[in-house]
């Protein structure tokens, strides 16, 4: 469909967008592309042989036959712009996205307010273990392939497919697994009742005989309402569930050990190698999907068990002064928070050190309480300046807000402006057998960077 298609994208350098780039060029597009500043992600594009620019030309999309864009893209981009004036086909990432999934026979998207990144790559995981050469497009970087997306074949296309301005909606999934469904992106959704009406059309998206897996411990996917025409498959741990978690313990490192029941007969004993009790779940949801295509539970044990994480979830950075464990975790919403605290409470140490950057100003008002609630129980909390991406603060939200609120239970709280403010506050501050654990979805992981050296 593609091959041979001259193709511009507008901010190019995004986790999925510089995916999507890589795919289309191993399918024989030629590849063009503009971001506002310089990443890895375009390093490897620029490695690839794919020209990109940085900053701004409307030239560029004179010669494409294709123009795609992020959401994050103001229709004033003179790039977009010129597109629109000279009739080019235009996609947002989003549809574009689905419309390349097309061609693809399965098409299995994982979508859920929390976990989406981490449970796609579990199953990726699988689907490679067990040589299915699935195409794969995440939203994070894989360990294991040092990039967030692989070209297989086409007879399976494992992405993880987001929620936010219904962006999943451009989807044709023939199998899906919804995770969980939480408050979040309330700036575009507003209510809880206008997120589950959102992932109701998406499982009307399945084909008759499609394939569903559901999280049976969360209540707003269960209330959703569903096709009696697919296939069901329902996993949880508190529940009563087709996929069950039984006999969990954790060991030393905070990593799950637990047994999975299918049908109520003892399917497999699992090792994770990532921490936390919500990585159960996520394990759960990915055997699910591989019982579903009859996957032999040798492939799905090794591929579980030997599953690193992807990229800045939970992620180890490294040691500081041998025996300051020091690690990068994405959540950005209080529930995620909530695991990762609780995956830092399994972890053996001295203290621990969190430090908290709020992604946009519109959620940290919105979750401000929440927030404060969670935080307050680590140890030591260090709140960075809030990260706006798309914002301006127009919701007279501050840090010191929510510095305030955790100092009412924790006195052990404060507000630095800057990482290095924050990296001199560490190096002064922590102690032997310590643990720092940076906090968002931001670019608060360049605080553990400095700290061990690894600056960007």
């Amino acid at each position: 469909m593609f091959k041979d298609k001259n193709i511009h994208l507008i901010g190019i350098g995004g986790i999925s967008m510089s995916g999507i780039a890589e795919i289309l060029h191993a399918l024989g597009a030629h590849i063009t592309g503009s971001d506002a500043s310089y990443s890895k992600n375009i390093v490897m594009l620029e490695e690839k042989g794919i020209k990109v620019l940085i900053g701004e030309d409307a030239n560029l999309v004179n010669d494409a036959d294709i123009v795609v864009y992020t959401a994050a893209i103001s229709e004033n981009h003179p790039e977009l712009k010129k597109a629109r004036e000279l009739k080019k086909e235009i996609y947002e990432r989003g549809a574009f996205l689905g419309l390349l999934t097309k061609d693809y026979e399965n098409v299995i998207c994982i979508s859920g307010t929390h976990g989406k990144s981490t449970t796609t790559g579990m199953i990726a995981s699988i689907f490679l273990e067990a040589d299915k050469k699935p195409t794969i497009q995440i939203g994070a970087i894989i360990p294991k392939l040092k990039t967030n997306y692989y070209v297989g074949s086409k007879e399976y296309f494992i992405m993880e497919a987001c929620e936010y301005k219904d962006s999943f909606l451009s989807f044709y999934p023939t199998s899906e697994v919804i995770l969980n469904i939480d408050n979040d992106h309330l700036d575009y959704f507003g209510n809880i009742d206008n997120i589950k009406a959102s992932f109701t059309k998406y499982t009307k998206l399945l084909p008759k005989n499609g394939k569903l897996v559901l999280n049976k411990d969360d209540h707003n996917t269960m209330s959703l309402s569903y096709s009696k025409n697919v296939n069901i498959l329902t996993y949880g741990i508190d529940n009563e569930t087709m996929v069950m978690a039984k006999n969990i313990t954790f060991d030393d490192y905070g990593h799950p050990v637990f047994d999975i029941y299918y049908n109520n007969e003892l399917f497999l004993n699992i090792h994770l190698n990532v921490l936390g009790h919500h990585n159960i779940y996520n394990a759960l949801a990915s055997t699910s999907i591989a019982i579903l295509y009859n996957i032999d539970k040798k492939y799905i044990k090794k591929a579980l068990e030997e599953y690193q994480g992807v990229e800045r979830r939970f992620e180890l950075l490294g040691t500081y002064k041998d025996n300051i464990l020091v690690y990068d975790d994405y959540a950005h919403h209080p529930t995620e928070i909530k695991s990762t605290l609780e995956s830092v409470k399994n972890i053996k140490c001295h203290q621990n050190y969190a430090i908290f950057q709020s992604h946009t100003y519109s959620r940290t008002k919105e979750h401000l309480e929440e927030f404060a609630d969670v935080l307050k129980e680590f140890d030591n909390v260090i709140i960075a300046p809030i990260y706006p991406a798309r914002e301006i603060n127009i919701y007279n939200v501050k840090e010191d807000d929510l510095v305030d609120l955790i100092k009412k239970d924790n006195p052990n709280v404060i507000y630095l402006p800057s990482f290095d403010a924050i990296v001199t506050y560490l190096k002064e501050t922590i102690q032997d057998n310590d643990l720092v654990i940076t906090i968002g979805a931001g670019p608060v992981n360049e605080v553990g960077l400095k700290l061990l050296g690894k600056e960007k």
